[in-house]
């Protein structure tokens, strides 16, 4: 195996996710030979059928493994109905997360065709965007408790933790984003009118930060009037840094701008390191099985996952692909076509050029 050579793990995950995440690997073997590019590419079966069967969530070596033996994660969703404790889900996607320390969720918010958008009026000029939440601290740390827990007096704490670590290297990899890809603006988002301690923390390293990227705009907004701008103004926008609870709330609002979840991809990132992309819009188990589901978003995430490791033209030919089948309706229902999950995987497959 020569150097150039990329390993990536696969993991499909529950419900929708085999089925999409199939499509994506279709994808990744058609651009072996479109693009030359060098894949190998290994399939774990991490999930809530693993888990059901062994007892097995996020194998014990799963991290050293991937740390030391693969370039990138490729993973659909998780979620099953048979776990309802989600537990399965959490220890492995989190335990990705976490565990690799992929600090930085990036979810891209492009429009590719004007009629997928609820906004009149608007162009796909006008939703292109980036949003850099932060992932691994924040109100999703798991702190807090309970005191007197199923009585009339309960208290429940739900604790947000900001380090400086984390705020800085969130930032910092927003602004240089903005410097590699000739985005002009940095706008981040908080509450710190109302949350003044992490808020303080926030803006006093955004604006530190900010003072070496003197090219770049900086721009600072309460994250509801964030919320609002999205959908008035969404072209002010060219990256966005929040918290790791704003970001998922805005990240979902964009995708809902670019044309619903099914389109939505995403990339958990430490630069430099084994990184894991995924689709978000979850295993929707009642479509489990129908080959009703959308594989754009997993292919989407295909093709940022490319981007990362390297293959810029290979993942430019992928999303002007996703682009075309979108514009020529061959897609599945929820972007008014009427492909099954596996016609439009194919369908995109065919319109990537070299």
């Amino acid at each position: 195996m020569t150097r150039n050579v990329k390993r990536i793990a696969i993991v499909p995950g529950d419900g929708i996710g085999p089925e999409v995440i199939a499509e994506a690997v279709g994808v990744l073997e058609h651009v072996r030979e479109t693009h030359s590019v060098e894949l190998e590419l290994q399939h774990f079966d991490w999930g809530a059928d693993k888990y059901l069967r062994d007892g097995v969530t996020l194998p014990e070596e799963a991290l050293e493994i991937l740390t030391s033996d693969f370039d990138a994660i490729l993973a659909g969703a998780f979620g099953d109905p048979r776990v309802p404790s989600n537990k399965h889900a959490e220890d492995i996607l989190l335990g990705m997360r976490r565990g690799l320390d992929l600090y930085i969720n990036l979810r891209p918010v492009r429009l590719l065709d004007k009629r997928l958008t609820p906004l009149r009026g608007r162009k796909v000029e006008d939703v292109d965007f980036v949003v850099f939440r932060e992932n691994t601290e924040g109100a999703y740390c798991g702190a807090g408790g309970f005191l007197k827990k199923g009585t009339a007096d309960e208290i429940a704490t739900q604790e947000e933790l900001n380090t400086r670590r984390g705020v800085e290297r969130i930032i910092v990899a927003a602004f240089e984003y903005a410097r590699t890809h000739g985005r002009r603006r940095v706008t981040m988002a908080d509450k710190s009118n109302v949350q003044r301690f992490g808020g303080d923390l926030w803006g006093r390293v955004f604006t530190e930060v900010a003072a070496g990227y003197p090219e770049i705009e900086a721009n600072h907004q309460y994250v509801d009037a964030t919320a609002m701008f999205m959908v008035l103004d969404p072209a002010q926008y060219d990256v966005i840094v929040t918290n790791n609870l704003f970001g998922d709330i805005l990240t979902d609002l964009g995708a809902a701008l670019q044309g619903g979840l099914g389109l939505a991809a995403s990339g958990n990132i430490h630069p430099g390191r084994v990184s894991l992309f995924e689709p978000v819009h979850g295993s929707a188990p009642p479509l489990a099985g129908k080959s009703e589901a959308n594989p754009a978003g997993a292919i989407l995430t295909t093709a940022m996952m490319l981007e990362y490791l390297g293959h810029a033209a290979a993942s430019v030919a992928i999303e002007r692909a996703v682009r075309d089948s979108i514009a020529h309706r061959e897609t599945t229902r929820d972007l008014g076509g009427t492909f099954s999950t596996m016609d439009a995987g194919a369908a995109i497959r065919r319109r990537i050029m070299a």
